[in-house]
C-alpha cells in the first residue's frame, strides 16, 4: 500500500508541476480545476493496474470513477475554457502581485491539489490494496446504488445549471426547478454521495480507516469549497435567493416549504 501511494504521489507531483508551468505560460491558474476530476481517474488507474490481479470490485471502481472524473473534467473544460481566469484566483492575483503569484500559486494551488487528490483518494487505494478476491458483496450493490443516485444529481445539477445559464433572459435569477426544487446544491450532494459509494466498497473490500479520504471530501464540499463559499457570493448577488433558501433544503434534497 506504501509504495503503491508512493507511486501515485510521485505522478501527480509531476502532473501538477507541469500543469502549473502551463499555467504560469498562458497566466491562468484555472485550468486547475479541469484536472481536479481527471487527477483521481490517474491515480485510481494506477493503483487498479500497479496492485496485482484484476478482479470484479477492481474493474468496477475503474469503470465507476473513470466516468465520474472524465464527466466531471470535460463539464469543467467546457464551461471554464475561453472564459478568462476564474475570479477567486483573480483575487490571488491581485492580491500578492503578478511578480509573487506565479509562483506562490505553485504552492497554494497547484501542490495543495495535488496533496487533496492523494488523501481524498485514501478508499480508491484500500479497495485496489485489499487482499479480499474481489467477488462483490451486499455492500457493494449497495454502493452501486448509491453511486447511482449521487451520479445522477451530480450530472444531471451541473447539466440543468449550464442549460438554465445559457439564455441569457435567466441573468440575475435563480434557478428552482428540477433537481434545484429539492436541493440548493445537487451538484455538491451528488459529488458527496460518489464518494461515500467509494467508501462503501472500500469497507466492501475488507479496508476500514481509508474512508477518512470521503469524510474529508464531504468536510471540503460543505464547509470550505463548495457550499459555504458559494452561499455567501449568491446571497450577495442575488436578492432572490434569501426566499430561495426558506423554500429549499441547503444539502440533503427534500420536498420544498411552500411559503
Amino acid at each position: 500500500m506504501i509504495t503503491l501511494f508512493f507511486q501515485a504521489s510521485l505522478m501527480i507531483f509531476a502532473l501538477v508541476t507541469l500543469l502549473w508551468l502551463w499555467s504560469v505560460f498562458i497566466k491562468n491558474v484555472s485550468i486547475v480545476d479541469i484536472f481536479w476530476g481527471f487527477g483521481f481517474v490517474v491515480v485510481n488507474t494506477l493503483y487498479v493496474f500497479m496492485s496485482g490481479e484484476l478482479n470484479a470490485r477492481k474493474i468496477l471502481i475503474l469503470t465507476l470513477v473513470s466516468i465520474w472524473g472524465l464527466r466531471l473534467a470535460v463539464y469543467l473544460a467546457f464551461r471554464n475554457i475561453g472564459k478568462g481566469e476564474d475570479f477567486r484566483y483573480q483575487e490571488f492575483r491581485k492580491n500578492y502581485g503578478p511578480k509573487h503569484y506565479w509562483w506562490f500559486s505553485f504552492f497554494q494551488t497547484f501542490l495543495l491539489q495535488g496533496a487533496l487528490i492523494l488523501i481524498v483518494s485514501l478508499p480508491l487505494l484500500g479497495i485496489s490494496s485489499s487482499t479480499s478476491n474481489g467477488t462483490l458483496n451486499v455492500l457493494d450493490y449497495i454502493g452501486i446504488l448509491v453511486w447511482l443516485i449521487g451520479f445522477t444529481f451530480e450530472a444531471g445539477g451541473d447539466f440543468q445549471l449550464s442549460r438554465f445559464k445559457s439564455n441569457f433572459k435567466n441573468k440575475g435569477k435563480v434557478l428552482k426547478t428540477g433537481f434545484w426544487k429539492y436541493t440548493r446544491h445537487p451538484n455538491y450532494f451528488g459529488d458527496s454521495a460518489v464518494w461515500w459509494s467509494y467508501a462503501l466498497f472500500c469497507i466492501a473490500s475488507g479496508s476500514y480507516w481509508q474512508i477518512i479520504g470521503s469524510i474529508i471530501m464531504t468536510l471540503l464540499i460543505i464547509h470550505i469549497s463548495g457550499v459555504s463559499l458559494l452561499e455567501k457570493s449568491l446571497k450577495e448577488s442575488k436578492s432572490m435567493y434569501k426566499d430561495y433558501i426558506i423554500k429549499t433544503s441547503s444539502f440533503f434534497p427534500w420536498f420544498s416549504k411552500n411559503k
